[in-house]
């Protein structure tokens, strides 16, 4: 044969591979009960004697896609691996995880009727697929697995993946003493656990696998965010040694807006984590929806194409087909530091529940479940083995891991937590844990050279220059200081002191009220310099970074790296307050409930901007009464610092005290660098933070309006208005946990006081009144009036003039007294 004719051959063998490469997923066998048809592609209309080689590769049980990559060097390597020799299998190992995974669902089945479990059968190869994705991890030097999933499955991998003690199961599902857990704790199947993986090669990796509410994606962002963290503590060299591994459900993947938001994270500045393994468990069912009513593409996974991952689809119920899927994956994230997605595609053996009746809504599909033999009967089949004795030993593991949870006292914690969280407390407030927040003159004088100085050849917009000459002046104290410099000083001391600071939001490097300037752009080639990371020589790491228009997934992503960095101060701040109702679930779920589901801490900060300013219903509130509603046990903190003093005290407090609850804070607008709401540089000396503001003006007043936040620098300059001496204005800058001993001795300086009014500005059915009313009641009497807008289906009014009109009347009404 002649060279031009070897050329012409191979050129049409390359051109034919290039096709398989490109749909060759659309005709393979990936899925288990025939839901995928084959689907004919004008490009795959090959002779089958020339298409024979593409087609065994492309066409099996695993279909790939990856053309849409960019990357030549990228789509070159994947085809070589998937194009190359499939390396050896370790049957006996597979088939070993298969039973152990099957016995497992088959004795809770058998033991607990009825019970919900939410079993694995029919994806029953997830758990061979995680340990070769963690064998590969271990060869590639990983010490750390970060693993978060939903419950379907959770169980099974939790025994048989993270190997916690079966019994401790077993212990869950006696429910054995309920008093350890009244008033709190969760369902088995939603907490977290920590364990040890041992891997083929002798290594071993530590496995956190995340708790995770029936939100079923909301942990996804949590998770990426304590792989950051962890990856942070080891730092250069960390991403291989800390691996996020993700699995979701299918209709969730395809449905919930968090894992768009969460993927998008993949290499933006602040929240890169070296690429995640996703694995979808697939079961081409969500409760009780078919996929076509779940997701409009063929495949659930297809949201992934957005970005440049490969998508590798493979039939669960060819094993050896998914241990050499799960290897090729997380040698992928190794060597590209990029996210890599498999798609597990399998069954549900059983109701959503395994209460539920899945013949009522699918009852062809069930008809043909119903006949099919667990994994490991017909893998064993396969390979030719007889797992009769092994049955049989891991039955009798099982049968005395249930004597075991019957016979324990109470729940068991399935986690240990890591040696840096030693320091931290949880639980109800006390005294004791508070600390001394201000500084000296001469420290804050040092702070403020640094975090107004900038290189010498660095191009500074002149608007950010002369900002800064104004802030040397408020850091010398010739001038009061306002919100921006106070939150720069807090931010300096706590670096200096060696306690990181992270920030991120949307547009938060700059403020987006203008306030903050905390990264200098140079105007003539746009590079960045940090001042507040150039303050010293063995200062702590400070990052403040503008993050995604996200939410959900940004704060999310803060709270998993508080989780994980206690000793950070660690904020998200939102563009305007009200943003944050984006974030909804992250917010009940893990920062309001954390604590009490599942005993797990975080001191992650939300900074909400907050005021009524005739802007609209839209950026005005940031909803303060949906917070309160939520406040129990000492879970959180929630507070409006009324100066910049506070705000600066605030934020130390949150730091360097060893109580680590969630802060949200309430922030200013047009407050940042208002006359009313700046503060000399003396009070930043102060010993703490006030959680009630005394009236420093007026002395032993007749009339005492009780607020929060902007309001009472309105009604300041109102009364200085009207030349009132008799009334006294408190502001309570810390609402819960409710300063009950503070408040009384703020009160007992004005013994002559008859008249009490609580004054906000948000209307009757929001704001802080639902909460502060009752416990006004209970310290003043029945006798507190109350100052509000009418209760209102909307925050605010949409006309400015309408705003104005009702701020006056709300200011006067404030001064007039009720006549008898």
């Amino acid at each position: 044969m002649s060279t031009a004719t070897i050329n012409v051959a191979n050129e049409k063998q390359e051109r034919i591979l290039d096709a398989f490469r490109r749909w060759g997923h659309l005709q393979a066998n990936i899925d288990p009960i025939g839901y995928f048809k084959p689907v004919a592609h004008p490009d795959l209309e090959f002779p089958e004697d020339e298409s024979e080689f593409a087609r065994k590769i492309y066409c099996g049980t695993i279909g790939v896609e990856f053309m849409h990559i960019a990357d030549p060097e990228r789509r070159r390597w994947i085809a070589e691996k998937f194009e190359g020799e499939p390396g050896p299998v370790d049957h006996r190992r597979v088939l070993d995880a298969l039973v152990r995974a099957d016995m497992f669902e088959q004795t809770l089945q058998s033991r607990y009727i009825g019970t919900k479990r939410y079993s694995l059968e029919g994806n029953t190869s997830l758990i061979p697929l995680l340990h070769e994705i963690l064998n590969a991890a271990a060869e590639h030097g990983a010490e750390q697995a970060v693993m978060a999933m939903s419950h379907r499955g959770r169980l099974n991998v939790i025994v048989n993946v993270v190997n916690r003690p079966a019994a401790e199961i077993f212990a869950g599902f006696e429910d054995v003493d309920p008093r350890s857990v009244l008033g709190g704790g969760d369902v088995k199947y939603h907490i977290g656990s920590t364990g040890d993986y041992h891997a083929a090669n002798g290594q071993t990796v530590h496995i956190h696998l995340a708790s995770n509410p029936s939100h079923l994606e909301a942990v996804n962002p949590v998770a990426a965010g304590r792989v950051k963290a962890k990856q942070q503590r080891i730092g250069e060299g960390g991403i291989p040694k800390v691996v996020p591994l993700i699995m979701h459900g299918d209709t969730a993947f395809a449905g919930q807006g968090i894992v768009a938001e969460t993927l998008n994270l993949e290499h933006l500045p602040g929240f890169d984590i070296g690429g995640t393994v996703h694995v979808i468990a697939n079961n081409l069912i969500g409760f009780t929806a078919n996929p076509r009513e779940a997701y409009s593409s063929r495949y659930s996974s297809d949201i992934a194409k957005r970005l440049e991952m490969p998508i590798i689809h493979v039939n669960a119920e060819d094993p050896d087909a998914v241990v050499r899927v799960g290897r090729i994956a997380m040698e992928y994230r190794d060597r590209f530091q990029s996210d890599v997605l498999v798609d597990l595609i399998g069954y549900r053996r059983h109701g959503h529940s395994e209460v539920d009746d899945p013949t009522i809504t699918q009852p062809i599909v069930y008809r043909k479940i119903k006949d099919m033999p667990l994994i490991s009967e017909s893998y064993a089949a396969k390979i030719g083995a007889d797992t009769k004795p092994m049955a049989e030993a891991v039955q009798a593991e099982w049968d005395v891991a249930q004597k075991e949870g019957k016979a324990m006292q109470k729940k068991p914690s399935m986690r240990d937590l890591p040696s840096y969280w030693d320091p931290f407390k949880g639980g109800p407030w006390n005294a004791s844990l508070e600390v001394p927040t201000g500084l000296s003159t001469e420290e804050l004088l040092k702070i403020t050279e640094g975090i107004t100085s900038y290189p010498s050849d660095f191009n500074i917009h002149p608007k950010v220059a002369k900002l800064l000459e104004q802030r040397r002046e408020m850091g010398e104290g010739k001038k009061p200081l306002d919100y921006g410099m106070a939150e720069a000083l807090a931010f300096g001391s706590l670096v200096k002191n060696g306690v990181p600071v992270r920030l991120t939001g949307q547009d938060s490097k700059r403020g987006t009220f203008n306030q903050r300037h905390a990264v200098l752009i140079d105007i003539e080639d746009e590079h960045e310099y940090v001042p507040l990371a150039n303050l010293a020589p063995n200062q702590a790491w400070i990052e403040i970074y503008s993050s995604e228009l996200s939410e959900a997934a940004v704060m999310g992503f803060e709270y998993g790296f508080a989780r994980d960095f206690p000793e950070a101060l660690v904020m998200w701040e939102a563009q305007f307050g009200d943003f944050a109702n984006g974030a909804q679930i992250i917010i009940d779920q893990f920062l309001v409930a954390g604590e009490d589901k599942w005993d797990l801490l975080s001191g992650v900060v939300l900074l909400l901007p907050h005021g009524h300013e005739g802007q609209g219903p839209e950026h005005s509130s940031a909803r303060i009464e949906r917070y309160l509603q939520l406040c129990a046990r000492d879970n959180m903190q929630v507070c409006q610092p009324s100066n910049a003093a506070q705000y600066f005290h605030l934020l130390r407090r949150q730091a360097l005290r060893k109580w680590r609850k969630p802060l949200v804070c309430f922030t200013p607008k047009s407050m940042l660098r208002h006359p009313e709401a700046v503060s000399p540089l003396s009070d930043l000396t102060k010993p703490h933070f006030e959680t009630v503001v005394p009236d420093h003006e007026v002395q032993n007043a007749e009339r005492l309006l009780l607020c929060t936040g902007k309001i009472g620098h309105e009604l300041r300059m109102e009364r200085r208005r009207r030349r009132d001496t008799s009334t006294a204005i408190l502001s309570l800058d810390q609402i819960y946990p409710f300063p009950e001993n503070e408040l009384e001795a703020a009160l007992a300086q004005h013994p002559n006081a008859r008249d009490f009014v609580w004054v906000q500005e948000e209307p009757a059915n929001m704001g802080a009144l639902s909460f502060v009313e009752p416990r006004l009641h209970r310290i003043i009497g029945p006798g507190v009036r109350t100052i509000k807008r009418a209760a209102s289906a909307t925050p605010a009014t949409g006309s400015h003039k309408a705003h104005e009109l009702e701020q006056k009347t709300l200011l006067n009404m404030a001064f007039t007294s009720i006549k008898n």
